[in-house]
Formats: structure tokens, C-alpha cells, sequence
């Protein structure tokens, strides 16, 4: 006897038993509160007419996987705040009600900041693909475009057309991007024009030190200078006077007479100092006087530097 053919029928409809897994999770935020919402519709609407590059043409959809991340929810709301140029925010769809994340999602949709709302697994393998595995992004990360620097020429331009005497900060060999931003934090706070990096060698603008400087870095110039002793030189021809830090320096911060006047402070590396070029491109190699320790951190010798400067202009004024 031959088995009985069941003929297959239609497949069977929930009945309502995968109903609530089809419901979105705890915490989604609705649809009244989406406040970027007319601002993303807008994006798309002007890159649909755009070239290739955005709107301008003038950026490759290539180059967005190249942009940094910067992750939580303190420092990406600080980003937005300070209108750090940013293409992307991605917010967890699991997100718990907070003001941070409202506020975030608010200001970039009034920029046209596209806003993309992907899981939290998918959040963390755009941290952990970008270099940052294990980053506690909290449902909150910006990507931002790659920063631009300035050319020192141009900031030097900048500097001499502000009401107050030149003040930049160069880094000779600073390769830790926290130094680099509690540096860009200091300068900011003493009123220095900007900074100088050389192109290698040297701790870049990336997401580190943009953290570490509490946004300053979205206000604050940084020149790249393929050469940095010729970078020193052409500031001593415009007329600025150029003095590096160094433990057995010739003169003392605080007495500085120099200070007053147009000026370039050289920050040397965290380990070796200053290289022997930038020194020799030094008119005068300066000394903070400390008491027992041997020598002060890079960002920390800087900010000394930079209040004594601030201090000595302030009297003379």
C-alpha cells in the first residue's frame, strides 16, 4: 500500500500569535517626536538634484567611508553645538527617552544632517570597523567629514588680521592625540590664533583629541606644514618671534620680554623635545622653572606657557 500525497497548501497566516514581534521595542522614539524628520526630507531632496558629490559636487559618497566617528552622547550633542561638519547621525532605535538625544537629533536635522536610526549591533560594528571596538557609544554616533586643515600662510593671515598680536602654537613631534587636544584647549583659552602640526609624524586632528579638547577643535584653526622648520621661518619673516620650550632653555617663561609681542610658542615631543632644525629655527629657547619634577608633560607645559604669555600682555595693556 502506497503512502498517501499530502498536497501542500497555502501556508497558514499568523492568526495573530507573531503579532508582537512584529511590534517595535520599548524605548522607540514616536513619530511626533522625531524632530529631524523635515529636516532629513529636505537632504535628500537637494542631493537628489545634486552632482555626484552632494551638493556641491564637491565631496565623493567614498570619502564618507573615510569620515570619523565620534561616539556618545556628551561629545556628539558638544559636536553639534559647536557645528562640527558632520554628514551622519545614527541613533539607536532602542534609544530610552533623553534630552541629549532629542537635542542631538534636533540640531541635525536643522542642518540637513541625514539621520539614520539602525540597531545597536549594527552601531557597534560601525565602531568597531572605524577602529573604536568596544566604544560605549550610548545609541549616539556622528560620522564626521575628515578635517581640513588650514595652510600655515592662511592662518598666519588670520592672525595678523585679529586686533591682538599674533599668537600661534606650534608642535614639533607631539604624537599623542590627547596632547594635541588639551593643547588646541589651552590655546583657545588663552586667546592663540591657532595651531601648527607637521604632516607626518605628528598626532592629527581625529576624534581622540577632538574629545579631548571639548569641541575647541570645531573653532579653532589648525594649519598642516609639510615642512615645519621652513613653516618657523617664514613666520620670522612676516615678523612674528619664534620660542621653543626646553628644560634647559636659555630664558624663563615668565620673564619673557618677547611675550608681548608677535609670537610663535614650539612645543617639543613628549620624549626627545625639541628636534635640532626646529631648535636651531628658535630666535629664543625658553624654560618653565618648576621644583621637583624633572619635566612637565607637553599640553601641560603649553598651558603654563600660554597664561604667562596671556598674563604678561594683560599688564602691558
Amino acid at each position: 500500500m502506497t503512502a498517501k500525497k499530502s498536497k501542500k497548501g497555502p501556508t497558514k497566516g499568523s492568526g495573530g500569535k507573531g503579532r508582537r514581534s512584529l511590534e517595535g521595542k520599548s524605548g522607540t522614539l514616536p513619530a511626533a517626536q522625531r524632530h529631524w524628520y523635515d529636516g532629513k526630507q529636505r537632504q535628500r531632496s537637494a542631493n537628489r538634484g545634486a552632482g555626484p558629490g552632494g551638493q556641491d559636487g564637491s565631496r565623493s559618497e567614498r570619502r564618507s567611508d573615510a569620515s570619523d566617528l565620534l561616539v556618545g552622547r556628551n561629545p556628539v550633542v558638544e559636536a553639534l553645538r559647536a557645528g562640527m561638519p558632520a554628514t551622519r547621525l545614527f541613533l539607536a532605535n532602542s534609544l530610552d527617552p533623553d534630552d541629549r538625544v532629542n537635542e542631538a537629533a534636533r540640531m541635525a536635522g536643522a542642518r540637513g544632517i541625514d539621520v539614520v536610526e539602525v540597531t545597536k549591533t549594527e552601531l557597534d560594528r560601525r565602531c568597531e570597523s572605524n577602529g573604536q571596538p568596544g566604544a560605549v557609544h550610548q545609541g549616539l554616533v556622528l560620522q564626521v567629514r575628515p578635517y581640513q586643515y588650514w595652510a600655515p600662510e592662511g592662518l598666519l593671515e588670520a592672525a595678523k588680521g585679529s586686533d591682538t598680536p599674533p599668537l600661534i602654537v606650534a608642535l614639533d613631534g607631539v604624537t599623542d592625540p590627547h596632547n594635541l587636544g588639551a593643547i588646541a584647549r589651552s590655546a583657545a583659552a588663552f586667546n592663540a590664533h591657532g595651531l601648527v602640526i607637521p604632516e607626518r609624524r605628528s598626532a592629527s586632528v581625529n576624534m581622540t583629541a577632538w574629545k579631548t579638547s571639548a569641541g575647541t577643535l570645531a573653532r579653532l584653526p589648525v594649519a598642516q606644514a609639510t615642512n615645519l622648520t621652513r613653516a618657523l621661518e617664514g613666520f620670522k619673516k612676516a615678523g612674528l618671534f619664534v620660542v621653543g620650550l626646553d628644560s634647559d632653555g636659555d630664558a624663563q617663561i615668565p620673564d619673557l620680554d618677547l611675550a608681548t609681542g608677535p609670537l610663535v610658542i614650539v612645543v617639543g615631543s613628549e620624549g626627545k623635545g625639541l628636534s635640532r632644525l626646529v631648535r636651531e629655527a628658535c630666535d629664543v629657547v625658553a624654560s618653565i622653572p618648576i621644583g621637583n619634577a624633572e619635566s612637565l608633560n607637553a599640553s601641560v607645559a603649553a598651558g603654563v606657557s600660554l597664561y604667562a604669555v596671556s598674563r604678561r600682555r594683560a599688564e602691558a595693556n
